[in-house]
């Protein structure tokens, strides 16, 4: 990938020391992606009601260190380590996102190469779904239709989460298994709107009665996530790509798409060098929020970019950001040095701090219940 190696999560660049891990681990690769073990403990019992945030802590890449914490907004407490507390195993390599749909958590796992299906309530894992390349993220058709992307594969698998069964595959047109890459996905009807991030420029439209991709879109250097918000516009954010990428490298840009037409609407530049990620949307998706250095804010109406910070970043490594659905409060997760356990601050929606609590190594997502 060149003298720059990106983050398997969203194009950030790590120190060099860092770097240096990856590059051992890649090297190591072939021997060890694959053979994940779980380590078996001792469960304890949960039993969880209410609104809560769960975190997704990645871990350190082939270090299987990744980890679940839960956080009670009412209570203000974080229980780390839950899904290792409530099955007695680890969760594995690399955790990527979550959702959840009928009272089960989906736990996208990347470099384990499965999604782990849970019990929201008592943590305890009631499924999970094997044999998938590199998995991203996961969105539902229909209780027994669910479409999972991927990394490194020119496939998005199609899946039965009743039965946990691969039942077939999308071919994403233009890819090579070392360039595919297929993140988040968001539905207008009966369409799934899907960004290609490594080394793409793409937003692809699948049929979800065909299972067809049936067009594309071409936006900048890696379109990095995605999000619908109350006037059915997709927004995506480009990072870009990187100094001396064989892809190319650019000034990133935040995009406004139609979903109806699949057009362009605006287009929001940034400074080359700026590194914006982490597009997220409030409960009622009238306002955007991203990470670019800071945390910055947005009416999803606004024709420009906004001038300043909504919560500046105080030499921190701002790499998840996620807004409670209900109360509008900001949770910002801190990577600190991407070995040490991560720190979440959650501000209120006028960006003053209510809370901030240690979670697990690498928080990268989130999810709400």
């Amino acid at each position: 990938m060149g003298a720059a190696i990106q983050d398997m999560k969203s194009g950030k660049k790590h120190s060099s020391t860092i770097l240096n891990n990856f590059l051992f681990s890649i090297c190591l690769l072939s021997l060890c992606t694959g053979c994940m073990k779980w380590e078996y403990g001792i469960e304890e019992d949960f039993s969880i009601t209410g609104d809560g945030l769960f975190i997704i802590n990645e871990g350190n890449f082939q270090y299987g260190n990744a980890t679940l914490s839960y956080y009670n907004p009412a209570t203000k407490k974080c229980d780390n380590e839950v899904f290792y507390r409530a099955n007695g195993m680890k969760l594995g390599d690399v955790a990527q996102s979550m959702v959840i749909r009928d009272s089960i958590g989906w736990i996208v796992v990347n470099n384990s190469h499965v999604v782990f299906a849970i019990n929201i309530n008592t943590f305890e894992e009631v499924g999970r779904i094997t044999n998938l390349t590199s998995p991203r993220y996961i969105h539902f058709i229909s209780d027994e239709k669910a479409y999972i992307t991927q990394i490194w594969d020119n496939r998005i698998f199609i899946v039965n989460p009743r039965k946990y069964e691969i039942t077939g595959y999308i071919e994403c047109p233009d890819m090579t298994m070392e360039s595919g890459s297929t993140e988040q996905m968001v539905q207008y009807g009966k369409y799934i709107y899907v960004n290609c991030w490594s080394y793409q420029n793409r937003i692809l439209k699948i049929d979800t009665e065909t299972d067809r991709v049936v067009d594309e879109l071409i936006v900048g250097i890696q379109p990095t996530s995605l999000v619908l918000d109350c006037n059915n516009k997709i927004w995506t954010i480009t990072d870009g790509g990187y100094e001396d990428s064989p892809y190319g490298y650019e000034a990133p840009s935040l995009y406004c798409i139609d979903a109806e037409t699949f057009t362009i609407e605006n287009q929001f530049r940034f400074n080359l060098g700026d590194a914006p990620s982490e597009v997220q949307l409030n409960g009622t998706k009238d306002r955007l929020y991203w990470i670019n250095h800071d945390i910055w804010e947005m009416d999803v109406n606004s024709k420009q970019l906004p001038i300043r910070p909504f919560i500046p970043d105080n030499g921190t490594i701002y790499y998840g950001l996620t807004v409670d659905p209900k109360s509008s409060d900001v949770y910002v997760a801190d990577a600190i040095d991407y070995v040490q356990p991560g720190f979440i601050y959650r501000y209120s929606k006028d960006g003053e701090l209510i809370d901030h609590f240690y979670a697990g190594i690498i928080p990268g997502a989130f999810c709400w219940r």
